[in-house]
């Protein structure tokens, strides 16, 4: 399989896919979901949380931080994370104007 080049796409398209590309993994949809029921920042919970071992949990949630839709404070020895509202925000932006484009079509090609 060939290089990927990056450099032939928008940065918000590069953006999006980052974001998209982390929640391809059930495991982060579910940290996902856990984060958003809290209302607070969430440290060392997660892990009780999913059938996934302390280090596989911590791999997700770097994906997750690295992809922006995650944000990690560190509070004495622990991280705590929360959602990046900003991040949700953006890909639930994509999707509207996604849909609104759909809408409009005429016809259906398939």
């Amino acid at each position: 399989m060939g290089v990927t080049k990056t450099e032939r796409y928008k940065p918000q398209q590069l953006e999006l896919s980052s974001m998209l590309k982390a929640l391809g993994h059930p495991a982060r949809v579910a940290i996902v979901e856990y984060l958003l029921k809290a209302d607070d920042c969430i440290c060392g919970d997660i892990v009780n949380e999913l059938p996934l071992a302390q280090p596989t949990v911590s791999q997700h949630l770097r994906e997750l931080k690295t992809a922006g839709i995650i944000r990690g404070n560190i509070e004495g020895t622990a991280i705590c994370y929360c959602i990046n509202k900003d991040a949700i925000d953006a890909l639930n932006e994509y999707f509207r104007v996604l849909t609104a484009q759909i809408h409009k079509k005429t016809t259906n090609c398939c």
